[in-house]
């Protein structure tokens, strides 16, 4: 008996512990990862919130790039780091949706290993040339890729990742044959298109909209169901020619999968309260990024049925890893 109510003092004293630890949360600098390069759509969301949450809670959010197999070094990282906390991520839909399709051997497991906190932003992927490439229009554009069969290539930022699969997806609608170059990332994929190394690019509109309006790129077609507000005179993929084209591309905020329920929970209000603040939605929306916060549960169910979509996609497009 008395060792049964040491016991039971024990567990008592452990969860006043934890609750006292976290009343006290964050006590020290948080570590935000994105699984791609400096300078592209994921890195550029990802720093205007840290700096918003940096002072909400009164603690340095510092941005960690983990570049590398279109997001999935990142998200094997999230998957194995302590789950205390204060390592995060802002994850996208190739890791966390198309990656279980493209795989065979993927070490981590998106629904076991990782936890949702909450959606960060959708938005299109816009179809970017550079000047150099003989083609005003969407229309013009496929007119040279089909006298030229295997010649023309675009980039992305990784296999399986959004570029990637609006890429595939456009060559299917359209009946032309591309190679496929994926890089480590938005910059370094925009680097090469402002080059010339590359013919075409699926871009983030936060990368490509200062070069389209310095006349450094020649903006063809978005591929969302509307045009964008920053790009007004850019018709749709569906408008060009191909209706019912759609392919958006999304970030979202999670967590090691261990991490305690008021952690994520404290997570997910702060995050929250962020993506609805009026100056960083303005940020976001400007470089054609859609915030769209909400619920644990709500994205757990997105990226479900996410992930059930791009399978099919995954398996019809015979999408392989590089």
């Amino acid at each position: 008996m008395k060792r049964t109510i040491q016991a039971l003092l024990a567990c008592a004293a452990l969860a006043a512990g934890g609750a006292l630890a976290q009343a006290n949360f964050p006590s020290r600098t948080v570590t935000l990862t994105v699984g791609f390069a400096p300078g592209g759509g994921t890195d550029t969301a990802a720093r205007i919130v840290a700096q918003k949450l940096t002072r909400n809670i009164g603690q340095s959010v510092v941005v960690e790039n983990r570049a590398g197999a279109g997001g999935n070094i990142a998200a094997q990282q999230i998957a194995t780091a302590a789950p205390d906390g204060y390592t995060i991520s802002l994850s996208s839909v190739g890791p966390l949706s198309v990656s279980p399709s493209l795989y065979k051997n993927l070490p981590y497991d998106p629904k076991r290993d990782i936890a949702p906190i909450t959606m960060g932003v959708v938005f299109p992927n816009v179809f970017v040339i550079n000047p150099s490439v003989p083609a005003k229009t969407l229309k013009e554009f496929v007119a040279l890729a089909k006298s030229r069969p295997g010649e023309l290539n675009y980039a992305s930022s990784g296999v399986g990742g959004a570029g990637h699969r609006a890429g595939e997806l456009f060559k299917q609608a359209a009946g032309i044959d591309m190679v496929h170059v994926p890089y480590k990332g938005g910059g370094p994929a925009m680097t090469d298109l402002l080059g010339g190394r590359v013919t075409m690019y699926p871009a983030v509109p936060s990368t490509a909209l200062p070069h389209i309006q310095a006349g450094k790129l020649r903006a063809l077609a978005v591929t969302g169901p509307s045009r964008l507000p920053t790009l007004p005179d850019v018709p749709t993929v569906a408008e060009s020619g191909y209706p019912g084209f759609e392919a958006m591309n999304w970030y979202a905020f999670v967590a090691p999968a261990k991490t305690p329920k008021e952690i994520l929970d404290y997570w997910n209000r702060e995050l929250v309260k962020v993506l609805n603040d009026p100056d960083v939605r303005a940020k976001l929306m400007q470089d054609g990024l859609d915030p769209m916060p909400g619920t644990r549960e709500e994205l757990a169910r997105y990226i479900d049925r996410e992930t059930e979509k791009w399978a099919k996609v995954v398996r019809d497009a015979k999408i392989q890893p590089e």
